[in-house]
């Protein structure tokens, strides 16, 4: 009997099952003679005797991680691969065997006629078949707390299927058998994460058939989310604070965040629990005096944890998936790194590209200051992350078997003795990153990125806003000495145009001289690729640059040591033009709102409400009038009926001003 799921297991797929060596040891034993006979029960369980003795099983529907093997390697062997490739034969189908790097592809077969399918038609018994009871039993746990999932539908020139839950990447090369899913989560979690894809395309296709939706929540009930009492209690929490403001929080309000804090991500409520940590944190930055407080931050803040809390989906109560999961052997490539800090300490973010998922993750490490140093970005360079260098992974192909992430896409390398991180040059590997991650169209990617929802609807992830552009020209370089900025215009090969806006980073002196001389240097070698911070305004594409690879390497400014020489010096930009009138009416208004998480309502200097007032009019002449309107009743309700009453308000006011600034910086 002849199992067609396994002849359309192809080398890579095998590869990616196991891995690339097992594969090619048993195409090698094979090919010798040493391969399995195979046998047929009528239920279409396969048996393979190898001549050594090892004797292999694989249930019908089941994956190979399934399989049973009497040799004393742990998860899928080289025998069970051998099964594979030895049914294959005897189909008649050529043993898989990766093929060299370096070799030609071979001519592609005719493809056969498409036909619709989708993971989600897989009923549960078939799943519980493919991953097992215990895994089923696990993701359904997930499931009663809700999640949400991004997904690629099958298509005739899109054949695989794709979910990209919170915290993994699943994908389905096999049509119609879910056993055989890849994805990139650690084995001990590999059948959970498989179930909730299934899941996911099954409510997609259940929502519309004919059109299924390319991002669904799923699941998630009152009585299964354990974080919901939690969230509740999120609202008179923020009324605390507004009413007495960050200058008269004493200890108590801060201890009883965290708690709340704490059960919301225990019920697996992550983007709620992660705005309480930043909350929490500028509490502490202000307490310590520490130049992290930014009142318009904290304000934005408490919008957004009002917005989140008053959502009820999963879109705004964030994932149901475990806090962090960890990652089988994974292949990240580096697209630079951002160094920030404080007097007391200095932090790197390292910006990982994940081709497989076709997302960005951020690996951060914190160092503290000595008193006597006054580290720059190129000493840290030479500081040591995961058996390597800040330097070298910021400019590398990371491959971990030890590597971790979270639903905020914030990815941890750990350490273990018996698995490795490794670091290689990047090579050319930006070139070979999926789109979006890799954008060549500036057109297109602007127009998704207006499409998107305001910040408070979108998932709260790290990291979404870094892209790699692939440049075909480049405008002379500029500086704006006034604001302390380099400037120049990049286009695709369309000739649309993106500005690079790169600021002066006190914390990396020479990061700009770098960056310049990256510029100029990348052309006649070829297009230059630059990664950084992708933004859209009513002109276009925005990018703060992050790397810049050009036919000799790779340059990481924040990164760069100060120039050994004087730089040529650049050409002063044109002064921009006068602020736009809008954009400044509404940061007049959001700072004025922000005074209050300062002070607290309950005790406003004088003038403050006349601020806001005075914000509202700067509104309305700006033809913003129920933006206005809403800021209003703010001082009304301060007046009318007390501090309390202003509360939801002062609330509303922000989430509306917070919308407007987004909206109207992208042209929309």
């Amino acid at each position: 009997m002849t199992r067609t799921d396994l002849l359309a297991l192809d080398a890579e797929t095998l590869a990616a099952l196991a891995n690339r060596g097992l594969v090619k040891r048993a195409a090698r034993d094979l090919a010798a003679g040493a391969g399995a006979t195979v046998t047929a029960e009528p239920d279409a369980t396969l048996t393979g005797r190898f001549p050594d003795g090892t004797t292999v099983t694989l249930a019908p529907g089941a994956g190979l991680d399934r399989g049973t093997c009497t040799c004393a390697a742990p998860g899928v062997c080289r025998h069970l691969i051998g099964l594979v490739l030895a049914h294959q034969r005897a189909a008649g189908n050529p043993p898989a065997a990766p093929a060299p790097v370096t070799a030609p592809a071979p001519p592609a077969p005719e493809a056969p006629e498409w036909r619709p399918w989708s993971p989600g038609d897989t009923g549960d018994e078939e799943l519980v078949a493919a991953v097992g009871a215990r895994a089923v039993a696990a993701a359904r746990r997930a499931l009663a707390r809700g999640y949400t999932a991004r997904l690629t539908h099958p298509g005739p020139d899109q054949p695989a299927a794709r979910a990209e839950l919170p915290t993994c990447t699943v994908r389905f090369p096999v049509r119609d058998a879910v056993a055989h899913a890849v994805t990139d989560a650690a084995d001990a979690v590999r059948g959970e994460a498989v179930a909730l894809a299934v899941w996911a395309f099954r409510a997609a296709v259940e929502a519309d058939r004919a059109h299924p939706p390319a991002r669904i929540d799923v699941g998630g009930t009152a009585s299964g989310r354990k974080g919901t009492a939690a969230l509740d209690g999120c609202g008179p929490l923020l009324a605390d604070l507004l009413l007495d403001g960050a200058a008269h929080t004493g200890p108590v309000l801060p201890g009883t965040l965290g708690r709340v804090r704490d059960e919301l991500a225990a019920g697996a409520l992550h983007w709620p629990a992660g705005v309480l940590t930043d909350v929490l944190d500028q509490l502490a930055a202000y307490e310590g005096r520490d130049a992290r407080f930014r009142a318009e931050e904290l304000a934005a803040l408490l919008g957004e944890a009002d917005a989140r809390a008053r959502g009820g989906s999963g879109a705004f109560l964030g994932s149901g998936e475990r806090g962090d999961t960890p990652l089988r052997r994974v292949r990240l490539t580096a697209l630079g790194c951002r160094i920030s800090g404080t007097p007391a300490d200095r932090t790197a973010e390292v910006y990982l590209g994940h081709g497989g998922a076709g997302i960005a993750l951020v690996l951060r490490r914190r160092w503290a200051v000595p008193e006597d140093a006054e580290p720059t970005g190129a000493v840290l360079a030479r500081r040591r992350i995961a058996g390597s260098t800040l330097g070298a992974l910021a400019t590398g192909n990371v491959v971990s078997e030890v590597a971790s992430r979270t639903p905020g896409r914030a990815v941890t390398l750990g350490t273990s003795r018996v698995a490795a991180t490794g670091v290689t040059p990047v090579g050319n590997a930006w070139a070979e990153l999926p789109e979006p991650l890799l954008v060549r169209d500036f057109a297109a990617h602007a127009r998704a990125l207006r499409r998107r929802p305001p910040r408070f609807a979108r998932p709260r992830v790290e990291a979404e806003a870094v892209h790699v552009l692939a440049v075909e020209a480049v405008g002379e370089p500029g500086y704006d000495p006034a604001r302390q900025e380099l400037r120049a215009t990049v286009r695709d090969a369309a000739g649309t145009a993106a500005r690079l806006v790169a600021p002066y980073n006190p914390y990396s002196p020479g990061g700009l001289d770098a960056l310049a001389e990256a510029l100029r240097g990348g052309e006649p070698a070829g297009p230059l690729l630059v990664s950084g911070f992708v933004r859209v305004t009513a002109d276009g594409l925005v990018v703060d640059p992050l790397g810049v690879r050009t036919g000799t390497g790779t340059v990481v400014p924040d990164l760069a040591p100060a120039p050994r020489r004087p730089v040529a010096r650049l050409p002063h930009t044109v002064p921009p033009a006068p602020g736009d009138p809008v954009a400044l009416a509404l940061h007049g208004a959001l700072s004025a709102l922000a005074t209050v998480t300062v002070h607290g309502l309950r005790r406003l200097p004088a003038g403050a409400g006349t601020a806001l007032s005075d914000a509202a009019d700067a509104l309305a002449r700006r033809g913003l009038a129920t933006t206005a309107e809403r800021l209003r009743r703010v001082p009304a309700a301060l007046a009318e009926e007390g501090p309390e009453a202003a509360v939801r308000p002062w609330l509303d006011a922000q989430l509306r001003l917070l919308t407007a600034v987004e909206l109207h910086a992208r042209g929309d």
